[in-house]
């Protein structure tokens, strides 16, 4: 009888490393690599998990060094930030954002994490941008990191340089839309602005949410959180406040736009209605002459001879101009 054999993968596998610290150059495992050699062995893990495999709750449930709360943090599909520190560990749901076909974009995305003092377990359902880069980093320079919390730290820091950008992103896209607003043209930028206040309003209520997260969390007594985890609490927190004062900034731009925008629609609204009433002005006189001249009775004035066509003309144009000089008596024009 033939067997047919094959390599047992690890489900849902994005990518797997084992760091030394020192080392130049990471350890990059394949996906059939056992539990014994994935799990143990010198230095640390760093492995990368695709939630839409569904085998991942499985493969996580009995991964040494965690406990039940962090296997649910990894394979939660919940969209809201999340930062525990307990017995040493650190996990939770952090935000990011999506990176699809090599561009990147402003859609969120959440990355789930599990970190102990020998590895880094991370999960997520759509491609994210600060992970890539991390990882991009983790293979130029690995000697940088020496400990699953430097690469933590690594993955944050990247996604406040993301929000940099994306943020640099929108003030240009918001001076555009000045540009326009003040400058003498008739296009509409009312359809541009809202996706922009939507987008910064979102960003700055995950950062908000991640920023209390990360004080609470720097705040558990030291024997629960993870050595060093204080420290890099500190430098995280103060990194993102700066984003967050930018973002605020931002926020209220375009808030101001919005306002702005509104009142000038209110005054080319006010502007039409007020050369709608000057109109009416105008042509109300001329309407009465003509419905005079037009009505079905007899012994009207000029209705015996001939020429009466250019007295109807002559009283339809002094009416109008009566009309003009009334108007610009009272300031009206």
């Amino acid at each position: 009888m033939n067997t047919i054999t094959s390599a047992i993968t690890i489900p849902g596998f994005v990518w797997a490393y084992r760091l030394h610290p020192g080392a130049d150059k990471p350890e990059r495992l394949p996906d059939d690599t056992d539990r014994a050699t994935l799990f143990g062995g010198d230095g640390f893990l760093w492995l990368h998990l695709n939630l839409v495999d569904a085998r991942v709750p499985t493969f996580l449930a009995d991964v040494p060094g965690l406990n039940e709360a962090a296997r649910t943090a990894l394979t939660t599909h919940e969209t809201h930030a999340m930062l525990t520190v307990d017995e040493q560990m650190l996990f939770g749901t952090l935000v990011d954002f999506q990176h699809e076909f090599g561009q990147d974009t402003r859609d969120i995305g959440w990355l789930h994490f599990a970190l102990t003092d020998r590895m880094l377990i991370t999960s997520r359902l759509q491609p994210l941008r600060s992970l890539d880069r991390g990882r991009m980093l983790i293979e130029k320079n690995a000697a940088r990191f020496s400990r699953p919390l430097d690469i933590f730290e690594l993955l944050v820091v990247e996604f406040q340089r993301s929000m940099i950008s994306v943020v640099i992103e929108m003030s240009e896209e918001l001076n555009s839309i000045e540009d326009f607003l003040h400058g003498n043209t008739s296009r509409d930028e009312r359809t541009r602005l809202p996706p922009i206040r939507r987008t910064i309003v979102r960003l700055h209520r995950h950062l908000r949410t991640v920023l209390s997260l990360m004080r609470h969390a720097a705040a558990s007594d030291d024997e629960e959180m993870p050595l060093g985890f204080e420290d890099v609490a500190g430098r995280l927190t103060s990194r993102l406040e700066a984003v967050e004062h930018d973002i605020y900034a931002l926020q209220e731009r375009a808030r101001l736009l919005h306002e702005e925008i509104n009142s000038k629609l209110a005054s080319e609204i006010n502007r039409h209605l007020y050369i709608l009433s000057i109109m009416t002005a105008f042509l109300l006189p001329p309407t009465l002459v003509t419905g005079f001249f037009g009505m079905n009775t007899s012994n009207l004035p000029l209705s015996g001879g001939t020429g009466g066509t250019q007295y109807a003309i002559g009283f339809i144009v002094a009416s109008m101009l009566l009309a003009w000089w009334l108007l610009k008596r009272i300031n009206i024009l």
